[in-house]
């Protein structure tokens, strides 16, 4: 069976966020043209940041996938560890902040910044 690869950001059991892959079944549709099963949404909204955007450590309000339409997204992690997104590449932001616990900037949460020459548009479709 074929598969999309679905890159996850996520919450791990310790507070941090950290990237996964999971394979998402392409079950349906035709041998030309194969589907995923339909996904609930929750509407959509376009992002362009500015050459030189970089957030601050923060989670993600809800899951929602992000794609990367135009120009570079860094995503950077409490360890460190950094991971960049191109034009027609995604992941699915799901680090949120653990239930009960106080937004601490040195635990939770992730940085995102543009990179490169051009301002970095996105699309955020909630899941």
């Amino acid at each position: 069976m074929t598969a999309f690869t679905k890159v996850v950001l996520f919450t791990d059991s310790d507070g941090r966020a950290r990237f996964r892959e999971e394979a998402v079944p392409l079950s349906e549709g035709t041998p030309q043209s194969m589907l995923s099963k339909l996904a609930p949404s929750g509407g959509y909204q376009l992002r362009e940041s500015p050459v030189g955007f970089r957030s601050q450590f923060h989670c993600s309000p809800h899951p929602q996938w992000v794609f990367i339409l135009r120009g570079t997204m860094v995503i950077g992690l409490q360890d460190g560890s950094t991971r960049s997104f191109g034009p027609g590449q995604h992941f699915h932001s799901a680090d949120l902040l653990p239930e009960g616990a106080a937004f601490d900037p040195k635990v939770h949460g992730h940085w995102s910044a543009q990179a490169g020459s051009e301002p970095l548009q996105t699309l955020f479709v909630r899941g």
